[in-house]
Formats: C-alpha cells, sequence, structure tokens
C-alpha cells in the first residue's frame, strides 16, 4: 500500500471508534487528521465524576511509509484493526513499547 492508502486506513480505525460513547461522564470524543504533516488522533475531553477527562485514546503518525502507532489507549490495541484495513504487518511500528538498540541486541 502506499502512504495515501495508510492514510485511508488509518482515518477509518480512527473514525471507528469515534463512533463509541463512553459509559459513564460527559466526554466528547474528538477526531483530529493532519494530512499535511500525517499526524491522526481520536481525543476525550469532558468530565467524570467531577474530574476533567482529557487527552489521547489513539495518536499515530506516518513517516517514511511506516505507520507509527505512537499511543494506543484502547483496551484491545488497534494493530488488528490496521492489518484489517490493509496495513502490512512489517509497516506497523509500536512506538509505545521500547525497542532494544542495536547494541544491545548484538
Amino acid at each position: 500500500m502506499d502512504t495515501q492508502d495508510y492514510r485511508t486506513a488509518i482515518k477509518h480505525v480512527i473514525e471507528t471508534y469515534a463512533k463509541f460513547r463512553p459509559s459513564h461522564g460527559n466526554i466528547r470524543l474528538d477526531v483530529l487528521f493532519d494530512d499535511t504533516h500525517d499526524r491522526y488522533a481520536l481525543m476525550q475531553v469532558g468530565w467524570d465524576r467531577g474530574r476533567r477527562v482529557r487527552g489521547n485514546l489513539i495518536y499515530i503518525t506516518l513517516q517514511d511509509g511506516k505507520v507509527i502507532v505512537e499511543y494506543d489507549g484502547i483496551e484491545h490495541g488497534i494493530t488488528d484493526d490496521l492489518l484489517q484495513y490493509g496495513v502490512a504487518e512489517q509497516d506497523i511500528v509500536l512506538a509505545f513499547i521500547e525497542q532494544p538498540s542495536m547494541a544491545e541486541a548484538a
């Protein structure tokens, strides 16, 4: 797949999760797509039980033909969803998991 296909796949995944509503609280889900810089996010904003709720649920970037999952706050993860929409497994990078450096791997 090319970068445009990956953009489309990422958007489908994020839009799918944006349709869900939290079971409690007054929380809004905001979809943020920046095709110019290849940044894609699903944010949560609102109130729950007297406390402010805000932050990423999903944050993905595209870089050098790779889908970089910077943050995945979905309980079961979004990797299977990306694969379902055609993103190649070797092109998905889970940036929130520390990768051993080349020196440590040797």
